[in-house]
């Protein structure tokens, strides 16, 4: 196996003197996404950023409300390593907040997409306009970390925090229950219950039943956790790919696990480390997924070109197609897409690492523009495209940062509600 190390090329080697100093540099590229790239009236995080000019039809108004979850980590994060002034990100973060207060909800959720300049759903597909309780847990996980934060604060600071926890309690999680003892992803003013997507593990929503159960306002009961998600302990696997147990049964990939964000978007504030309930223990679960999409690019099955110990990662992104959920075997399209080992750095340090140094002082400036890392590439396709997607950008400064700090994993699990919520879920943490 090839040390990076010893075959940088170029200037980028002297510009850092140690790891730390390269891991600020990364981290400050991608908080910017939403400090700079921010859509302007909202505050919030572009659904894309395509620096090729290239946009769909009437898509440069549109944020996203998950990405802008991820994405409010991320400016915490700058705020605590002083890269962003504190007063200045307090001031972004009330805008965001103020612009939610007034945006379109349903039942307490927000859409998936949403029009920044105007507040109103853009409608994901057809029969997806109205609430989305996933992406609208993926948001309030990180305005959570944004109140514990806050709290103590100024006066200025006490309000951003008062505000957060005012539309937390207008959060419906109830509702989205459908009289069932499941969640529901989606509900629509015109379409009701169509979607008809019940949240069953494994994938990425476990944050919308821990915030579900932690609702002091809307709560749901201990039941829809152990029969919706755990499907009463259908949840556990037996699988253990490349002698590596996976633990849970991922959701239509149960050989090789899913795509990586299923380890990443419920844990930007969520923490595994000793995360365990009656049927699994969630830091194997992650930190194994993570180990297995390694491993996986590492064997290299499908012989594509580039994959190596140093350049992996499979999961959701732009792909030479199109947009796929890239994951082993199952749908391994030859794309790597960068996020996928740097989000999992709290899981796969030194793997990371490695892969974080190829990309940039290898692959540079074909993968680097000014928000940091591009999408996705293909080596074997020669396929490099200058497009960014906020649920892939924003998730990597937040999880750099809990491998480094932890802070917004000590944030989330500060909340009372939440360690309430883990208690009644029977969990131990």
């Amino acid at each position: 196996m090839s040390d990076p190390n010893t075959t940088l090329k170029g200037n980028r080697q002297s510009s850092f003197q140690s790891d730390s100093v390269f891991l600020d540099y990364i981290q400050k590229a991608h908080i910017n996404y939403l400090w700079k790239g921010a859509e302007p009236i909202s505050g919030m995080a572009p659904e894309r950023i395509h620096l090729d000019g290239v946009y769909p039809l009437n898509d440069q108004n549109v944020v996203t409300t998950g990405g802008s979850g991820f994405g409010i980590a991320g400016l915490l994060v700058g705020i605590d390593r002083g890269f962003i002034p504190r007063h200045a990100g307090v001031l972004h973060l009330t805008k965001i907040v103020d612009f939610l207060a007034k945006a379109d909800r349903f039942h307490g959720m927000w859409p998936h997409w949403i029009y920044g300049n105007t507040g109103k759903v853009k409608p994901f597909g057809q029969k997806d306009d109205g609430g989305d309780l996933v992406e609208s847990s993926f948001l309030m996980e990180g305005l959570l970390c944004v109140r514990q934060y806050f709290r103590n604060g100024n006066t200025e600071e006490k309000q951003l925090a008062e505000k957060i926890d005012v539309i937390w309690r207008q959060m419906e999680y109830n509702w989205y229950l459908h009289d069932q003892n499941v969640l529901y992803w989606h509900w629509s003013p015109n379409y009701g219950w169509e979607m008809n997507f019940p949240l069953q593990g494994y994938n990425e929503c476990l944050i919308a039943y821990i915030l579900g159960a932690s609702s002091p306002t809307y709560p749901i009961p201990a039941s829809a956790y152990h029969e919706g998600w755990a499907r009463n302990g259908g949840i556990v696997s037996n699988a253990a790919p490349y002698g590596i147990p996976l633990e849970v049964k991922h959701n239509g990939a149960e050989q090789y696990g899913g795509p990586l964000f299923w380890a990443h978007y419920s844990y930007i504030g969520l923490n595994p480390k000793g995360l365990k309930d009656q049927y699994t223990d969630y830091w194997n679960v992650t930190r194994n997924h993570a180990l297995t999409n390694y491993m996986y690019c590492v064997a290299n099955p499908k012989s594509f070109k580039g994959y190596s110990d140093s350049c992996w990662g499979l999961t959701a992104s732009y792909s030479v197609t199109g947009y796929e959920a890239h994951m082993p075997m199952n749908n391994d399209k030859g794309v790597i897409t960068p996020t996928a080992a740097l989000s999992s750095f709290p899981y796969t340090p030194e793997e990371s690492m490695r892969a974080l140094k190829y990309f940039y002082f290898q692959l540079g400036d074909k993968l680097w523009g000014q928000y940091g890392f591009f999408d996705a590439f293909s080596i074997g396709e020669n396929w490099y495209p200058k497009r960014y997607l906020a649920i892939d950008q924003c998730t990597i400064a937040p999880m750099i940062e809990n491998y480094r700090s932890g802070l917004l994993w000590k944030l989330f699990m500060s909340c009372p509600e939440v360690q309430d919520g883990l208690k009644k879920l029977g969990f131990n943490y």
